[in-house]
């Protein structure tokens, strides 16, 4: 059921994603950054559509993630690019509105909401946020802080393609979109996790083979059931305590 649950949230907000890219960024020439900004650049330079463009330049990207991401985290990726993908092959190029400011604002949001809820449940839109995702994996720092680094790139490639003006509104659209993601993935967030439990040595294996985390585990004693429990203890982040929680439940 969270299977099914998770294929739905991925392919509607990959939906959500190519509406943004269409309807908001490129009728104007604002482009989102890594990967997705040079398709953009490709798809508005070559009569081949940004969707395809998309597809192509994220293959040798899915190869490192396959390599330092686990396969479930790609072939999550892999489906939503595609339905990305697919939905900017149907979703007609046009202007929402002709201030390219507003645009690029908008959008900018539209497109954070919709990185965000994929990442969170382990997907991504390939590029960047794979390569954010195999830093913040080891170095533990905010994803969208990331990415905006990693995509200013984009700016300086826009402005000598396009204009200026243009490459100042994918700056704006950009750090839009790094600060929504924070807002919505909250992976660096911490929090302490107590469980007070009579099973102590199986959640503690269940704990530490899904979360990888360190856990501190006490000798406990009920005050009102006088019985001896364990209390493990461990410091997670928001992210993780959802996966732990869905692990249980499965």
């Amino acid at each position: 059921m969270y299977h099914l649950y998770k294929y739905a949230v991925l392919f509607v907000f990959s939906i959500v994603l190519g509406f943004a890219f269409n309807m908001f960024l490129l009728p104007h020439e604002v482009l989102s950054g890594g990967v997705t900004g040079i398709a953009m650049i490709f798809g508005l330079l070559s009569p081949i559509n940004s969707g395809i463009w998309l597809v192509i330049l994220n293959i040798p990207v899915f190869m490192i993630g396959w390599m330092k991401l686990g396969k479930e985290f790609i072939a999550n990726s892999v489906f939503s690019v595609f339905v990305t993908s697919m939905s900017m092959q149907y979703i007609p190029v046009m202007k929402v509105t002709d201030d390219a400011l507003l645009s690029a604002v908008f959008g900018g949001v539209i497109v954070g909401v919709s990185i965000g809820f994929i990442v969170r449940f382990y997907g991504s839109t390939g590029g960047a946020d794979i390569i954010g995702l195999v830093v913040t994996k080891k170095y533990d720092m905010p994803l969208g802080v990331l990415i905006f680094v990693i995509n200013s790139v984009v700016v300086f490639i826009s402005g000598f393609f396009f204009s200026w003006e243009l490459a100042l509104y994918t700056m704006a659209s950009i750090y839009i979109t790094g600060v929504v993601i924070d807002r919505v993935h909250t992976r660096h967030v911490k929090l302490s996790l107590m469980v007070v439990t009579n099973k102590g040595e199986e959640l503690k294996d269940e704990l530490i083979a899904n979360l990888i985390r360190g856990i501190t585990v006490m000798n406990g004693y009920g005050a009102y059931s006088n019985n001896e429990n364990k209390v493990l203890y461990t410091v997670i982040t928001r992210y993780e305590l959802a996966l732990a929680i869905i692990d249980q439940c499965q």
